[in-house]
């Protein structure tokens, strides 16, 4: 039973953070960064985007510690 909760935990999790990395905003130009000024390099995020790293974080960690425990077998 608390495996099959966990499991479903562990595939949302998963899912979410696909979508979560998806909505993050591109950083950088790529190669034509290069050749532009680096003032535009150094500029601060947004709380949302502070939020939505936390979340991430937060997701990502959720995802890794499940993966963990429901690999390692402790439950059976």
């Amino acid at each position: 039973m608390i495996i099959n909760v966990l499991t479903w935990l562990w595939l949302s999790s998963g899912i979410l953070l696909i979508l979560f990395v998806l909505l993050h905003s591109p950083k950088g130009d790529g190669l034509g960064g290069l050749a532009a000024s680096g003032s535009s390099m150094f500029t601060s995020a947004s709380s949302a985007e502070a939020t939505l790293n936390r979340i991430t974080w937060t997701c990502l960690a959720l995802f890794l510690s499940l993966s963990i425990i429901l690999s390692a077998g402790w439950l059976r």
